[in-house]
C-alpha cells in the first residue's frame, strides 16, 4: 500500500511541473499592455507625454462605451499648440518616465505583433502614428515600429503592428501615439482598449515597401495623405513664421503653405531654411526613411507675394547622421513669380530608395534684403 502511495505521489509531483511549464507557455502567447483600469496583467506606463503635451488630457478609465471589460483609455487632445510644437504623443514607459536613462525595458522576443482596438468619438479623426519601440538613450530600443497614419471611425476596430522579424530583446516604450494639429485642426477625442502584445506564429516579417506615385508632402493643411513635417528649421529660424492652413489664394483644395522670413538674422547666421522631415525632427537619428524608389520627380507649386523673392534652393534628401538620405537633389537659385508656378526636381538617376527629409528650401539675407513671404503647395513626389 506504501509503495502504491509512493509512487502517485512521484506521479503527481511529476506532472506538476509539467502542467505549470504549459501555463507558462500558455501566458508567454500574449503580453499585455492595457485590458482595464489597475488590471494586474497590465504592462507599462502612459507617463512619456511629448511636444504639445498642454493639449492632452488622459482617462485611463472611462466607461464611455469600453470595447470589453468596464473600462477603457480616452484621450482628448486639444490642437491648441500650448508648447508651440504643433504635435503631441503618448508613450506607454517602463518605468514611468524612462526615456532611455534607467534600465527597465522588457524582453518580449517571440511576439510577432501588436494589436489593440480604437475608434474615435466622432469619426475621422486622424493618428499620425502608432509606435513600438523607438525610444533612445543609454537603455535605447531594441527596435522602433511605426503604423500609421490611421482615420478613426466612430465604432471600435482593431488594428495590427506587424513585428515578426524584429528584435524585441529590450522594449522600454511598448506602445505610443502621435499626431498633429494639422491632421486634427479642431482637435480630437478618441479611445484605445485591450492593448497587447501576441505571440502569432502565422505573422511574417515585412520589408521596407516601396510607396506607390504619387507620394504627397502637401496637399492641404488636414489631409491624411501629407507625409513629412515641416519640424527642420536651420539658421536664423527665429526669422520664419510659418502657416501650412494659409487660406491666401491656395493653388488648389482649401489651404497651401505661407512662409515669411524677416531676413533680420536673429540667430547671427543670415540664412534660414526649413526641412520637412519623418518623423519630425529627425536629424538622421531615427531609421525612418520612405521608399521613394519610383518617383521620377518633384512636383510643386510656389509663388511669391511681390514677385522677385529668390530662394537659393529646394531640395530633396541630403540629410546625414547615422540614418542618412540616400541621395540628394536640388534646384536653385528660383526667383519666384508673383503668380502661381510649377517647379520640377528631377529625380531620373538618382537612389531615392531611403528618404527622411522629402523636402526643404533654403535662403539668405544677401538676396532678400528686406526679407521674402512666399507660398507654396501641392508638393508631391510623381
Amino acid at each position: 500500500m506504501k509503495k502504491i502511495l509512493i509512487i502517485g505521489l512521484a506521479a503527481v509531483f511529476m506532472i506538476l511541473p509539467l502542467l505549470a511549464n504549459a501555463q507558462e507557455a500558455n501566458q508567454g502567447k500574449e503580453f499585455v499592455v492595457y485590458t482595464d483600469k489597475n488590471a494586474k496583467d497590465n504592462h507599462y506606463i502612459p507617463s512619456g507625454w511629448m511636444g504639445d503635451y498642454g493639449d492632452i488630457k488622459l482617462n485611463d478609465q472611462s466607461a464611455d462605451n469600453p470595447h470589453s471589460g468596464p473600462t477603457c483609455i480616452q484621450f482628448s487632445y486639444s490642437g491648441k499648440k500650448s508648447q508651440g510644437q504643433g504635435w503631441a504623443g503618448v508613450y506607454w514607459q517602463n518605468p514611468a518616465n524612462n526615456w532611455g536613462n534607467k534600465k527597465g525595458g522588457f524582453d518580449l522576443t517571440g511576439m510577432t505583433k501588436l494589436t489593440f482596438w480604437a475608434r474615435g468619438a466622432k469619426g475621422g479623426e486622424v493618428i499620425q502614428k502608432f509606435m513600438v519601440g523607438g525610444i533612445k538613450g543609454t537603455y535605447a530600443d531594441s527596435a522602433n515600429i511605426e503604423f500609421g497614419p490611421v482615420e478613426l471611425t466612430d465604432t471600435w476596430k482593431e488594428y495590427t503592428i506587424n513585428l515578426s522579424g524584429k528584435d524585441l530583446s529590450y522594449i522600454n516604450g511598448g506602445f505610443g501615439w502621435t499626431t498633429t494639429s494639422d491632421l486634427n485642426p479642431e482637435g480630437a477625442t478618441f479611445y484605445l482598449d485591450n492593448v497587447k502584445f501576441v505571440a502569432d506564429p502565422s505573422m511574417k516579417p515585412e520589408g521596407r515597401k516601396q510607396e506607390a506615385m504619387p507620394f504627397y508632402i502637401y496637399a492641404d493643411r488636414s489631409s491624411m495623405g501629407n507625409h513629412f513635417i515641416p519640424s527642420g528649421w536651420m539658421g536664423d529660424y527665429g526669422d520664419l513664421k510659418l502657416d501650412v492652413g494659409s487660406k491666401e489664394d491656395p493653388y488648389l483644395g482649401d489651404t497651401c503653405v505661407k512662409i515669411a522670413y524677416s531676413g533680420q538674422a536673429t540667430q547671427g547666421a543670415r540664412w534660414a531654411g526649413i526641412y520637412w522631415q519623418n518623423p519630425p525632427n529627425n536629424w538622421g537619428n531615427v531609421d525612418a526613411g520612405f521608399d521613394l524608389s519610383k518617383a521620377n520627380k518633384l512636383t510643386f507649386w510656389a509663388k511669391g507675394s511681390k514677385g522677385g523673392e529668390r530662394i537659393e534652393e529646394f531640395k530633396v534628401g541630403g540629410i546625414m547622421g547615422e540614418f542618412s538620405d540616400s541621395d540628394a537633389a536640388v534646384i536653385g537659385p528660383v526667383i519666384l513669380n508673383k503668380d502661381w508656378t510649377q517647379y520640377t526636381i528631377d529625380l531620373k538617376g538618382k537612389d531615392m530608395s531611403y528618404i527622411i527629409g522629402g523636402f526643404a528650401w533654403a535662403t539668405n539675407i544677401d538676396v532678400n534684403p528686406e526679407g521674402a513671404t512666399f507660398y507654396l503647395d501641392e508638393v508631391k513626389f510623381e
